[in-house]
């Protein structure tokens, strides 16, 4: 992976990243049974690379506009403590999130659709980031986008260019 002085500069000061969840975890399909429940896909290179993260003091978060028990599940495996659900204005849930002691100086975001743009905006947002198929309007704001769409394994890119800024690298 190739990282332009001013990505490496932006990331290597993230000590705190927060993930939007559908069209980023997920490749944003939602399917729904007969019985009404809801299911969803979530990639298990995503979890590794998330869980190295936090191996690596990096704290991580989930902001998502849906609700959803899959989110809590998935987080709870993870070790994800950082998470809101059902959030019209991701930027004042971040703000929210600070407050009640979600401790990061540096913070990247990575999201895909234009409700993600509130985050891209925060004054506390150092490295805005995005998959390979996101809207048109997000990846024109993106500082670094995947070469992977949502769903299928981002978080390992996200976490190589992190922790490859840090020096923290070991693959």
């Amino acid at each position: 992976m190739h990282i332009n002085s001013q990505l490496k500069n932006r990331a290597a000061s993230i000590d705190g990243i927060v993930f939007d969840v559908d069209g980023v975890l997920t490749d944003g399909r939602i399917v729904y049974s007969d019985d009404g429940s809801e299911l969803k896909q979530f990639h298990v290179q995503d979890g590794a690379s998330i869980k190295l993260l936090m191996q690596h003091n990096i704290h991580v978060g989930i902001i998502t506009g849906r609700q959803s028990t899959m989110v809590e599940r998935r987080a709870r495996e993870l070790g994800i403590n950082w998470v809101k659900q059902g959030v019209g204005n991701k930027a004042e849930a971040l703000t929210t999130m600070l407050a009640e002691g979600f401790s990061a100086e540096g913070i990247a975001v990575v999201g895909d659709d234009l409700q993600d743009l509130t985050l891209f905006e925060h004054p506390r947002v150092l490295l805005n980031m995005t998959v390979a198929n996101a809207h048109p309007a997000v990846l024109e704001r993106a500082h670094f986008i995947t070469s992977r769409a949502g769903g299928e394994g981002v978080a390992v890119e996200i976490c190589q260019l992190l922790l490859m800024a840090q020096d923290k690298w070991e693959y």
